[in-house]
């Protein structure tokens, strides 16, 4: 398992950043990076896969079986104590340690408030989420230069201008502009989807999602987690408030992309009591159950869950968080995080953010009917 620490800012700033091995640190001054947890049956290992990393959030796993850890901050050198400029992807080899050594952005997948990233193992398209408002985040898709060959390390190689990046534009089925994802009130709603290409992927004078006009791209508020099944990525918009045209909490995306469409297959509507079991909202991560279905991390108002979603978009309960970091007066409860099943499907990995606990969930499990 490769687990992301969500730290930013300087590492004075943390009472437990990560461990800063000789060899493997890309910014000192950066308290976030990767570990890698081994579990053999009851034997568990944990070592550090990078370091000196801002806000690593999300990220994704590719077919080579690498991970590519992402970094949701915008910060430059000289803001928030860094040394140098982030925002970018980076890439952890869990099996080769020396791979991990000397580590460098991957510069061609832009610079912004990454969230979480996904491979077409067929195409060789990497898809991207953006975290952020004022605007709200796009999607963006990566398309590799002709002859670029996916494998260990070789992200790594590219020039920092490498392959194309481009943001997605949607239409409805007359063919008109969608401006927001959260335009969509039921499950089902299909559009169609467009790429327009960033002017400056690196983001030396304005974001990234600034570089838009309010006509040329579609955007979402939270794009979160992604995970590549089904011939496509599922991808999660964790909710939409007054900084959006519609308001619901939360909704589940799948884009297809031999048909470049994008279908909502799962919709939260408003929550009216957050700190009551029943209704869910904020979905964050995201995972495919080899069982069917998702499994989703909460991470909204009030109570938080680990709950599931069916093939056609029902969701229930699985887990709640009782461990409260507030008080009895003023419970408060983090998020589930970082939700994968193990090669085998019998065991479900999800963690609590703060105080930061992995979970190893063993069900029982079973398919559901269709």
């Amino acid at each position: 398992l490769v687990n992301n620490h969500e730290l930013g800012g300087p590492r004075a700033d943390w009472d437990h950043p990560v461990p800063t091995p000789e060899g493997l640190v890309y910014d000192p001054a950066a308290a976030g990076g990767c570990t890698v947890v081994e579990v053999r049956g009851d034997q568990v290992a944990e070592w550090v896969g990078i370091a000196g990393t801002s806000t690593n959030c999300a990220g994704g796993r590719t077919p080579w079986g690498t991970w590519l850890t992402c970094e949701e901050t915008e910060d430059k050198a000289g803001q928030n104590g860094m040394t140098k400029d982030h925002g970018y992807v980076f890439e952890v080899d869990p099996q080769d340690r020396r791979a991990n050594r000397d580590p460098e952005p991957v510069k061609a997948l832009g610079r912004y408030a990454h969230e979480a990233v996904v491979v077409d193992p067929r195409r060789g398209h990497l898809y991207l989420t953006e975290d952020a408002s004022n605007p709200n985040g796009l999607l963006y898709r990566w398309t590799p230069p002709h002859g670029f060959r996916h494998g260990r390390g070789r992200l790594r190689t590219l020039a920092d201008d490498a392959g194309v990046l481009e943001a997605f534009r949607c239409f409805d089925s007359r063919g008109r502009f969608v401006d927001d994802l959260s335009r969509a009130t039921r499950t089902g709603t299909v559009y169609g989807v467009d790429w327009v290409a960033v002017p400056d992927r690196d983001a030396r004078e304005v974001s990234v999602r600034k570089q838009f006009t309010d006509g040329q791209v579609t955007r979402a508020r939270k794009l979160e987690g992604m995970w590549w099944a089904d011939g496509g990525a599922y991808i999660v918009s964790s909710y939409a408030r007054q900084e959006s045209p519609g308001r619901h909490d939360g909704q589940v995306w799948f884009y297809d992309p031999s048909r470049r469409t994008l279908t909502l297959k799962v919709l939260l509507g408003i929550n009216p009591d957050p700190d009551e079991d029943g209704a869910f909202d904020g979905p964050d991560n995201i995972t495919v159950s080899p069982y069917g279905g998702l499994i989703i991390a909460e991470d909204g108002e009030g109570v938080q869950h680990l709950f599931g979603a069916t093939e056609s978009g029902r969701t229930y309960p699985i887990a709640r968080n009782e461990v409260n970091i507030g008080t009895e007066e003023k419970p408060e409860y983090s998020e589930f995080t970082g939700v994968t099943f193990s090669p085998d499907g019998r065991t479900l990995f999800a963690n609590i953010q703060q105080p930061g606990i992995m979970l190893a969930i063993t069900g029982p499990w079973k398919r559901q009917r269709r």
